[in-house]
């Protein structure tokens, strides 16, 4: 398999309108299954009184992690719960083609900033910073 024919099967494609036009956008599999997942968790966590941090979907075996918190910190008993709903969400819905372990925790107290919302929770404190040369 080429490289070009491995990225039509592993990519989506969006299009959205814009002033000028149309503008394309490449959805890899992974972003799509995080969005997907987001997309479906999101007014689950709101219901219980949770944050949804992030959802992330890896290749360490494959792993698809979603991060809650809430003020006070979140316990193993509200993962569970969110847990048990998004595993029958997704057995119900098959999208993901790979085989994965699911995961729900918290972030942890190395939250990672990735968001706006993480930005502005963080005016005033002290942070740690990482950079990166570029290669």
């Amino acid at each position: 398999m080429t490289d070009k024919e491995w990225a039509k099967v592993h990519s989506f494609v969006l299009v959205s309108e814009t002033n000028q036009g149309k503008v394309v956008k490449t959805m890899t599999k992974r972003e799509m299954y995080e969005a997907k997942t987001e997309e479906f968790l999101q007014p689950v966590v709101d219901e219980h009184g949770f944050e949804l941090v992030d959802v992330e979907y890896v290749k360490e075996g494959w792993y698809l992690r979603a991060y809650i918190d809430k003020e006070g910190g979140i316990a193993v008993d509200d993962c569970e719960v969110i847990s048990r709903i998004l595993s029958d969400w997704l057995d119900k819905t098959d999208f993901i083609e790979d085989s994965y372990i699911l995961e729900v925790s918290s972030p942890g107290l190395g939250r990672p900033l990735k968001k706006e919302k993480d930005f502005a929770r963080s005016i005033g404190k002290e942070v740690d910073i990482r950079l990166y040369r570029a290669r």
